[in-house]
C-alpha cells in the first residue's frame, strides 16, 4: 500500500514539480512526529458518529484551495467589522469547522505554533475519504496559513450547480488541472448532499418551461419532488446508487449520471459532454483508475497557490489572525 501511495505521488511530483517545491512529505516528523496520527484519529473519531464528514471536509478543502489558494482563509470567522470567506453565498453551508478546532487544540497542546491550519484541512480531508472507502494517498505539508479572508473574493470564484462544462473546465484549467482531474474531484459528489434549492428548477420548471428537465430520469425526478415538497430546508444525496450506504465512496457516481440519474445539472452534463463524457465512461468501469486519478487530482488540488517558507503565519486558532 505504501509503494502504491509513493508512486501515485512520484507521478503528481512529475506532472506537477513546481507546486511542490516547499511542500514535502513528513515536513513535521521532527517538528511534530504525532501530527498526521493526530489528525487520523481524531477523523476517525468524527467519523464514527458522522460519516458524512467525508464529504463536509472534501467541500471545505475545494472552497478554501479555490479561492487564494490552500492557506485556511475560509477558516476565519467573521466580526462585527470585517466580513470573512464564511460570510460569502456559496461558503454557507460548509460544515466542519469544529473537528478542525478540535485537531489544532490538540496539536497546540503538543506542537504550539506549529502545524498550519491549511495542513490540518488537507491531512483531515485525506483521511476522511479513506474512511469513507475511497483511496488512500500520501500529502506533502509545510503549507502556512494566509492573512487575507475577503467573501468577495468567494462570491467571484466558487462555481455552482448549473456551471456549463466548458466553464467547469475552464475553472479547473486555470489552477493547472486537466479533464481528468476535473470530473475525478466532481465525483467526490459520490458522498456529497445537495439542498433542493440547488436542483428543483430540474424537477418542476427547468429553464422556464414550466416541464420537469426531460432528460432526467422520470422516476427519480418523482422521487426528489416528493423530498423537495415535504417543505423545510430538505436534501438529497447527491448519488442515490447506494442508499443504504449514502456516504460509501465509491465510483457508482458515474455509473449513475450515465443513466440520466444525475441530481445537479453539472454532474448530468459530465455524462454527455463531448469533453467529459469518456472520461466519465472509464471511471464509471474501472473504481481503481478513478481512486487513483482521485487521489491524484486532491493532492494536486492541494498545492493551489500555497503558502510556504516564510510567507503567511502558523494560526495559534484556526478562526481568526494571530
Amino acid at each position: 500500500m505504501k509503494i502504491a501511495k509513493f508512486y501515485a505521488l512520484l507521478q503528481i511530483l512529475y506532472i506537477f514539480p513546481v507546486a511542490f517545491a516547499q511542500l514535502r512529505v513528513g515536513f513535521y516528523s521532527q517538528s511534530c512526529p504525532n501530527a498526521e496520527i493526530i489528525v487520523e484519529n481524531l477523523v476517525r473519531e468524527r467519523f464514527s458518529v458522522d460519516p458524512s464528514i467525508t464529504a463536509a471536509l472534501t467541500r471545505m478543502h475545494f472552497h478554501d484551495c479555490f479561492v487564494q489558494g490552500c492557506d485556511a482563509s475560509l477558516l476565519i470567522d467573521p466580526t462585527t467589522t470585517r466580513p470573512s470567506e464564511k460570510n460569502a453565498g456559496p461558503n454557507g453551508s460548509v460544515r466542519g469547522f469544529e473537528l478542525i478546532d478540535e485537531i489544532k487544540r490538540v496539536l497546540e497542546a503538543q506542537c504550539p505554533s506549529t502545524v498550519s491550519c491549511s495542513d490540518i484541512v488537507t491531512l483531515a480531508t485525506r483521511d476522511s475519504v479513506f474512511l469513507g472507502g475511497g483511496p488512500s494517498y500520501v500529502v506533502p505539508t509545510g503549507r502556512r496559513d494566509g492573512f487575507v479572508s475577503n467573501p468577495a473574493e468567494a462570491e467571484g470564484i466558487l462555481p455552482g450547480p448549473g456551471l456549463p462544462v466548458s466553464a467547469m473546465l475552464a475553472f479547473f484549467g486555470n489552477k493547472g488541472m486537466d479533464v481528468f482531474d476535473a470530473v475525478a474531484l466532481l465525483g467526490a459528489h459520490t458522498v456529497g448532499i445537495g439542498s433542493c434549492g440547488n436542483f428543483v428548477d430540474r424537477l418542476t420548471n427547468f429553464q422556464g418551461t414550466g416541464q420537469p428537465d426531460p432528460t432526467m430520469d422520470p422516476g427519480l425526478a418523482g422521487r426528489l419532488r416528493d423530498t423537495c415538497s415535504a417543505g423545510g430546508s430538505q436534501v438529497a444525496a447527491l448519488d442515490q446508487s447506494t442508499p443504504f450506504a449514502p456516504f460509501s465512496f465509491d465510483n457508482l457516481f458515474f455509473t449513475q449520471i450515465r443513466e440520466r440519474k444525475g441530481i445537479l445539472l453539472l454532474d448530468h452534463l459530465l455524462a454527455t459532454h463531448p469533453s467529459t463524457s469518456d472520461v466519465v465512461f472509464q471511471y464509471a468501469v474501472n473504481n481503481e483508475l478513478f481512486n487513483r486519478q482521485f487521489a491524484i487530482a486532491m493532492v494536486k488540488m492541494g498545492t493551489v497557490d500555497v503558502l510556504t517558507g516564510l510567507a503567511g503565519e502558523i494560526r495559534s486558532n484556526c478562526r481568526a489572525f494571530n
